[in-house]
């Protein structure tokens, strides 16, 4: 098989199974985890992990939040619904985490840490540019939202041709 011929089939695969939507999954998942994983980890381990934030200057009703905020915004880019708003919260989210608690550069550890919450950061403002694809429930949604709107348009419409077509009806007493 020829590079030209394996090209054309990898073509024909990707449009026949929409690869842009099937990566987008995977990406959002992907994603997503490991702010789940956290906030489970978090809720679970609420005590300690409280105590802990607290120790970094972070109270209560802000961990509490922030708990929220992984678990909602994962939760939404995961499933894909109201996946934008999702990426945008998590990638400010990891924008202020990567600015105010990993700056000591000087530890090898902080300065992965800040990259790797600029990267996520940027992922997740990609994703919020791009959606997240149709493989989502944003997708289906808007799918939904669409043919109810076509349904009421051709209601109008009906009744419209209805009302030029009828007569008043009197029968004789």
């Amino acid at each position: 098989m020829t590079p030209n011929e394996i090209a054309a089939k990898l073509t024909g695969l990707a449009t026949k199974y929409h690869i842009r939507d099937v990566t987008l999954l995977a990406g959002r998942l992907l994603m997503s985890f490991i702010f789940l994983h956290e906030g489970v980890t978090l809720a679970t381990h609420f005590d300690g992990a409280a105590k802990a934030m607290a120790a970094q200057g972070v109270g209560l009703p802000l961990f509490v939040a922030t708990i929220g905020l992984q678990l909602g915004a994962g939760l939404s880019v995961a499933s894909g619904l109201l996946t934008r708003l999702g990426g945008i919260g998590l990638g400010l989210f990891c924008l202020a985490t990567a600015l105010l608690f990993h700056v000591n550069f000087a530890s090898q550890n902080e300065l992965l840490h800040f990259e790797k919450d600029l990267a996520i950061s940027g992922g997740m403002f990609v994703l919020a540019a791009v959606g997240a694809g149709r493989i989502s429930l944003d997708w289906l949604l808007a799918r939904h939202l669409q043919k109810r709107q076509r349904d009421r348009e051709m209601v109008k419409a009906l009744l419209a041709v209805e009302s030029e077509f009828s007569m008043d009806v009197r029968l004789p007493v």
